[in-house]
């Protein structure tokens, strides 16, 4: 029997309509330019088949080209404007939950941690792209 894996949640509030909360979240173009954890990374390929059952993989790189990885899985729910749930590449479930208040919309993603790096580095690091999200999609209008 696999161990019970720890699930580990991030938040965010951003000044903006879930309209466009989710257009930054879901385009290929808008995800290059927010989804790296420190300014050292980036995203150098994005693909997004955005339906249950549609792959998205994305090539995130150090800058320096000492590393990079791609990070997929494969959509099982998808409800525009309202949340994504997606199986990973190494089986971990993600969920995303976008709660829209008029102009303002809440991001709350919960994962499954993984048992190579500490809990805390998980959600730190999870937590600074959720960051980076919030400072793209509020310069954005």
């Amino acid at each position: 029997m696999e161990p019970t894996r720890k699930t580990i949640e991030v938040k965010t509030v951003i000044d903006q309509t879930v309209e466009k909360v989710w257009q930054y979240w879901t385009a290929t173009e808008a995800v290059m330019k927010w989804n790296h954890a420190s300014e050292d990374w980036h995203t150098t390929r994005a693909e997004n088949d955005l339906q249950e059952g549609g792959k998205f993989n994305y090539r995130m790189e150090a800058k320096d080209g000492s590393f990079g990885f791609n990070f997929w899985g494969i959509y099982d729910k998808v409800r525009t404007n309202e949340m994504i749930e997606y199986t990973l590449g190494d089986n971990r479930k993600v969920k995303i939950i976008f709660i829209s208040s008029e102009n303002r919309t809440e991001i709350i993603e919960t994962f499954d941690a993984e048992n190579e790096n500490p809990v805390a580095m998980q959600h730190d690091g999870w937590q600074s792209i959720l960051n980076n999200f919030k400072k793209y999609a509020e310069s954005n209008n």
